[in-house]
């Protein structure tokens, strides 16, 4: 299933046939539609298409094209339409300086107040820019550094998260601004330039990957190929999903279902996904036991939504050997069954070697994902158990620097870097593969790791990008 989280739907497109419209897009697996509006006028449009279709709900706003035209009350009009409970955003907003629609000076003013009506009512928004990407981007980090607490939730155990605050919709920047956007807590998106052989986003798309991404069309307006110069609708959306699973090596239906999640939780459409005890990625399943760790990464969600490309992980409670075993299957259906959540395995020593054993008495493989703490966790040497039941061991060594580790892991770095190093050479010395990775951070001598960790243990060396 799809969200199409950016179609313009209006009669001036589509006069009468917006009915067999939104009727095409759920026969290709479109759940839902959300449709930006680019004035006030297209606003109440927007909203009455909304109330004649449950799966469509709307954005609404002023569009830079739009600011000129703009009336003095336009704002409050705005503030006052946002009370419709199928209004889920303020969009489409932004700047344009490839048009000379408006004077940048008025296109800026009304995009900065819309920012700050979003921060005020906690609406995420819809961004548009086109020639001013680094002007747009900078008025957002100003706007929103003087509000840090924006889109700022709980959850019942007190926990923060952080909420997305947008999307910056029709992305043409490179990858440096779109890591920039992503760290300011926006995802992007891209409609059927994807699609088109010679499009400078393709780059860019290969390395930030798909799990800061929505799908969007842009209806009626940039038709994927086959349809290039015709007129767009939702039902194209599969095709640009098709692309992008190819553009960053995933499956169609990874980027579908991860695009789907970050789309229903932007905007807080339809019901939430249950958290998953196994989770596919590729042709891997992956389990997940616990969520429980005896660190606390940095650069790890296990506290907050805890959510990998599309799929929730925060699980309530710790499932059964049975609830394990059963979410499994056959394992054959899979190159491999993985220990891999947002918690450290070992935790759960006993039911983890329980449902390798079973996985293995049937002829499937076992990896172990771990921090390697396991020794301490267990209080014994506890890789000797693992023989015969884990095929491969990758485990977080981060960084060389035992200081560092402590401070990235918030542990005693000194006491648990030595602990992973002695568990890596016991796992080196019996288990027959052993990877270890390194979280791509500025701060880390990655290169240094790597000569570590291939010459020194003699294992295999793996970077893990840092979303």
């Amino acid at each position: 299933m799809y969200i199409d989280s950016h179609a313009h739907l209006f009669k001036a497109d589509y006069g009468n046939e917006l009915h067999d419209v939104i009727q095409r897009a759920a026969d290709a697996g479109v759940e839902s539609i959300v449709v930006p509006a680019t004035n006030i006028s297209t606003s109440r449009e927007a909203i009455e298409l909304a109330e004649r279709h449950s799966g469509v709900y709307v954005c609404v706003g002023i569009h830079p094209h739009e600011a000129a035209k703009a009336a003095s009350n336009d704002l409050d009009t705005v503030a006052d339409l946002l009370s419709h409970p199928k209004v889920v955003g303020i969009g489409e907003i932004g700047l344009d300086y490839y048009y000379d629609f408006a004077p940048q000076d008025v296109q800026v003013g009304l995009f900065k107040d819309q920012v700050k009506l979003a921060i005020e009512t906690d609406y995420p928004i819809v961004i548009h820019t086109r020639d001013s990407i680094a002007e747009t981007m900078g008025i957002v980090e100003e706007i929103i550094g003087q509000d840090a607490t924006w889109r700022m939730g709980a959850f019942e155990d007190g926990q923060a998260v952080r909420y997305p605050r947008g999307v910056f919709h029709c992305f043409s920047g490179n990858e440096s601004d779109a890591w920039r956007v992503i760290n300011m807590g926006f995802y992007v998106s891209y409609p059927g330039i994807v699609t088109f052989k010679k499009s400078p986003v393709l780059t860019t798309l290969e390395r930030i990957g798909y799990d800061h991404l929505l799908l969007e069309t842009d209806s009626p307006y940039m038709s994927p190929v086959p349809y290039r110069g015709k007129r767009n609708e939702p039902a194209h959306i599969g095709i640009i999903a098709e692309r992008i699973a190819e553009i960053v090596d995933a499956s169609k239906e990874d980027v579908a279902r991860a695009t789907r999640f970050n789309s229903k939780r932007l905007f807080g459409i339809g019901e939430p996904d249950e958290p998953c005890i196994a989770y596919q990625l590729r042709n891997s399943l992956y389990l997940n036991i616990t969520i429980r760790c005896n660190a606390d990464c940095v650069f790890c969600d296990r506290k907050g939504a805890a959510i990998v490309k599309g799929y929730s992980l925060r699980i309530a409670e710790e499932p059964s050997l049975d609830q394990i075993i059963a979410s499994i299957g056959n394992p054959l259906d899979y190159e491999e069954v993985v220990f891999c959540g947002y918690g450290e395995p070992t935790i759960r020593l006993d039911v983890m070697k329980d449902v390798a054993r079973w996985v293995k008495s049937r002829g499937g493989r076992v990896r172990l994902n771990t921090d390697g703490h396991g020794n301490i966790i267990n209080k014994r040497n506890i890789v000797p158990e693992l023989v015969g039941l884990v095929d491969v061991v990758s485990i977080s060594y981060n960084t060389s620097d035992p200081e560092q580790y402590g401070r990235l892991m918030r542990i005693d770095g000194k006491r648990f870097h030595q602990a992973m190093i002695e568990f890596t050479r016991e796992c080196k010395r019996l288990l027959p593969r052993v990877v270890m990775t390194i979280v791509e951070l500025p701060e880390v001598d990655i290169e240094k790791a790597r000569k570590d960790i291939e010459e020194t243990l003699g294992c295999e060396f793996k970077l893990r990008p840092y979303f």
